[in-house]
C-alpha cells in the first residue's frame, strides 16, 4: 500500500493551476449570480411595496379631502385600477371599507379575486414611511400571487375607513422564473469558458519552466560551463535559476577536481608500482648475489612505505570528507605542543644546520592527534625547503578579541610564486619537480592539514616570498562552540 501511494502519479502542475482557477472562478461565478438575482428580486418587491403604499396614500389623500363622494373615489378605485389591468405591469385592485366591514367602493371584480377576509385588520392609521412594510405576498386557490397591503384612515369628517389594495405579481415571478432559466444556462458556460481559459493561463504561465527543463536538458557531463541565465526568467523561477546554475558551478568544479584528482592518483601510483615492477624484472633477469637482492628489497619496501603513506593519506581525506573522523576534544597548552613537534624533529634540523624556535604562549581545545599532525605537516614542508643554515620560527599569536589561536610557522626556504598560492592546498598540486623529487612526500600534506582545520572550525593560509621564505597560519578557535563530527570533549 506504501509503495502504491509512493508510485501513484501526482499529476501535473498546470492541471492543478487549472482546477484550481477553475473552482475559484466558479465560487465567484456563483457568488456573482446569486447576489445579482437576489438583487433583482428585492428591487422587484421594494418597487412593488413602494407602489401599494404610493396608491394608499393616494387614496388616503382623497377620503381626507372629499370624504366618500363617489365621483372623487371612481377615477382612482375603479377606472385607473380597471385600466391598468390591461398594461403589461401593475395590474392592481383597491377597495374603501368601513370599520364593520361595509363595502364604500372597490375595483370591480376584486371581491371574486381577492376578498376582504383575506386583509387583516390593521391597526392605528400608519405613517406613509411605514406602509411599504406592512406588505405581505398571497396566492389564489389556483397559485396566483398577489401582494397585499391594508391601511386605516380616516375621512374628512373624521370617521375610520379602511384601504385595502391588491397588485398581481404573476409577471414580475415569470420574470424571475425566465431570469433563473437563463442564469442557470449562463452559469454552466461561464465555468466551462473559466476552466478553458485556466488551462490555456497555466500552460502558458508554465512555458518558462518548460524552456528551463530544456535548457537544464542541453546540460551534460561534457557541458558543465553551460548556465540557465536566471535574469531572463520570471521573478519566481528566478530563484530556481540562480540555484540550478550555483549547483551546476559546484558540480563543474567537482568534476573537474576530480577528474584531476583521478589523473594525479594514477601518476602517483604508477610511479612507484613501476619502480617495484622494474627493479623485480631486472633482478630475475639472472642470478645475483645475496647483497644485491637485499639492496632490491630494502628498495622495494621504501616504495612499500611510499604507497602506504598514500593511501593512509586518501583515507583520511575521504574520511574527513565524509564527517566520518571523530575529534577528541581536550585542552592543549599549545606551547608545549610546539615545543615536543620541534623536539621530534631536533635530530633533522640539526642534520641540515637549520634552527628551530617556538615563541609565545596560548591554550586551545583541539584534538591533539590531528593539532600535532597539522603542525608536524606544516613543519616538514618547511624544513623540507628550508636551506642549510636556514631559519624556522613557530610563533604562537593569540587573536586581540580572544576568540582564537594564531600558530605561525615561518621559514627562510626558496619561497613559492604568487600564483601557485591559491593552490597549494590542493590534493597532489606540486609548485615544480624540484619541490617534489623527495620520495617521502605524497602531494597531499597541505590537503590534509586543511581539512584538520574544517573539522575544528578553523581555517589556514598562505603567505611566500620566492627567495625570502613562506609562512603558513593555522587558525585555531579557543572553544568549538558546535558540534562538529560526533565529538567525545574531553577535558583534563
Amino acid at each position: 500500500m506504501k509503495n502504491a501511494k509512493t508510485d501513484r502519479d501526482p499529476g501535473s502542475i498546470a492541471g492543478r493551476l487549472t482546477l484550481l482557477y477553475t473552482l475559484s472562478a466558479s465560487a465567484l461565478l456563483i457568488v456573482v449570480t446569486a447576489f445579482l438575482y437576489e438583487a433583482v428580486v428585492i428591487n422587484l418587491r421594494e418597487e412593488d411595496k413602494q407602489f401599494l403604499a404610493d396608491k394608499v396614500h393616494t387614496l388616503q389623500i382623497l377620503l381626507k379631502e372629499h370624504g366618500d363622494n363617489r365621483t372623487s373615489l371612481e377615477q382612482e378605485v375603479q377606472w385607473e385600477a380597471v385600466t391598468a389591468k390591461v398594461t403589461p405591469y401593475y395590474a392592481y385592485f383597491s377597495r374603501i371599507l368601513e370599520p364593520q366591514g361595509i363595502v364604500v367602493i372597490e375595483t370591480p371584480g376584486m371581491a371574486e379575486v381577492v376578498p376582504a377576509t383575506i386583509f387583516p385588520m390593521p391597526a392605528a392609521e400608519t405613517k406613509q414611511g411605514n406602509l411599504a412594510e406592512n406588505s405581505f405576498q398571497w396566492h389564489t386557490a389556483d397559485g396566483h400571487p398577489y401582494l397585499l397591503l391594508a391601511a386605516q384612515t380616516t375621512n374628512d369628517v373624521g370617521k375610520s375607513r379602511v384601504i385595502q389594495v391588491a397588485l398581481d405579481v404573476s409577471r414580475e415571478d415569470a420574470l424571475l422564473i425566465n431570469y433563473q432559466r437563463k442564469l442557470a444556462m449562463i452559469l454552466p458556460l461561464g465555468i466551462l469558458l473559466s476552466a478553458i481559459l485556466g488551462a490555456l493561463v497555466a500552460r502558458r504561465g508554465m512555458r518558462p519552466l518548460q524552456d528551463i527543463t530544456r535548457a537544464a536538458q542541453r546540460i551534460t557531463a561534457n557541458q558543465l560551463h553551460e548556465r540557465i541565465k536566471a535574469a531572463r526568467w520570471p521573478r519566481e523561477l528566478r530563484t530556481l535559476a540562480e540555484a540550478f546554475d550555483q549547483m551546476l558551478g559546484r558540480l563543474e568544479d567537482s568534476f573537474t577536481r576530480l577528474t584531476q584528482f583521478s589523473a594525479d592518483l594514477a601518476h602517483e601510483l604508477r610511479t612507484p608500482i613501476n619502480n617495484l615492477m622494474g627493479e623485480a624484472e631486472v633482478t630475475l633477469a639472472r642470478a645475483r648475489p645475496e647483497a644485491e637482492y637485499r639492496d632490491v628489497l630494502e628498495s622495494s619496501l621504501e616504495e612499500c612505505g611510499r604507497l602506504s603513506r598514500l593511501i593512509d593519506s586518501l583515507l583520511f581525506l575521504a574520511r574527513a570528507d565524509n564527517a566520518e573522523v571523530s575529534l577528541q576534544l581536550a585542552r592543549l597548552d599549545v606551547r608545549q605542543e610546539l615545543e615536543a613537534i620541534r623536539d621530534f624533529y631536533e635530530a633533522v634540523t640539526e642534520e641540515q644546520c637549520i634552527t628551530a624556535q617556538c615563541e609565545g604562549e596560548a591554550s586551545l581545545e583541539a584534538d591533539p592527534i590531528l593539532f600535532r599532525r597539522a603542525v608536524t605537516n606544516v613543519l616538514a614542508n618547511a624544513i623540507r625547503h628550508t636551506p642549510s643554515g636556514g631559519q624556522i620560527k613557530l610563533v604562537v599569536v593569540p587573536s586581540p578579541s580572544a576568540d582564537s589561536v594564531a600558530i605561525r610557522i615561518s621559514d627562510s626556504g626558496c619561497g613559492i610564486a604568487r600564483e601557485h598560492l591559491p593552490k597549494v592546498f590542493d590534493r597532489f598540486y606540486r609548485v615544480d619537480q624540484a619541490r617534489s623529487a623527495d620520495s617521502h612526500s605524497t602531494g597531499l600534506g597541505l590537503a590534509i592539514v586543511r581539512s584538520i582545520m574544517a573539522m575544528h572550525g578553523g581555517t589556514v593560509s598562505i603567505e611566500s616570498q620566492p627567495g625570502k621564505g613562506t609562512t603558513v597560519t593555522l587558525h585555531f578557535p579557543l572553544t568549538l562552540h558546535f558540534p562538529l563530527f560526533n565529538d567525545q570533549k574531553n577535558h583534563p
